[in-house]
């Protein structure tokens, strides 16, 4: 209620967005390459070992993800890079809820990243 106040008086509007508390993520990227009308994946990237909000380690292929919800990942990175005609090195972030295996869009990284040499390695693509 209080929240709500303070939304009005500052913005103009009481709405006030509340988001899901998850308490044990992994935080995993799906390397894309889009070409304006397909997208195509070159796996993910688990970089939960993190200090300050830094990346220190980056796993590939995570070793949180079964193989069915690694697919569902790498099929939302896709279909978005299609919904928007992405063209070129992208990176779609999400966190994944250790518990119920749930994931969510974190953002898209539109280019390519300094971690891509995991995927280079794990694909046998260059990426560059």
């Amino acid at each position: 209620m209080a929240a709500s106040r303070q939304a009005s008086v500052a913005f103009g509007d009481g709405e006030v967005y509340i988001e899901k508390y998850l308490s044990d993520v992994r935080h995993v990227e799906v390397q894309v390459f889009g070409d304006g009308k397909t997208t195509l994946h070159f796996g993910e990237r688990d970089c939960s070992v993190q200090r300050r909000h830094q990346k220190l380690v980056e796993e590939s292929p995570s070793p949180a993800l079964t193989p069915e919800l690694r697919e569902r990942m790498a099929a939302a990175a896709c279909a978005l890079g299609d919904r928007v005609g992405y063209e070129g090195a992208g990176t779609v972030e999400f966190i994944v809820d250790a518990a119920t295996r749930d994931f969510y869009f974190i953002e898209m990284n539109t280019r390519i990243q300094v971690e891509h040499p995991v995927s280079e390695e794990v694909t046998g693509h260059d990426l560059v």
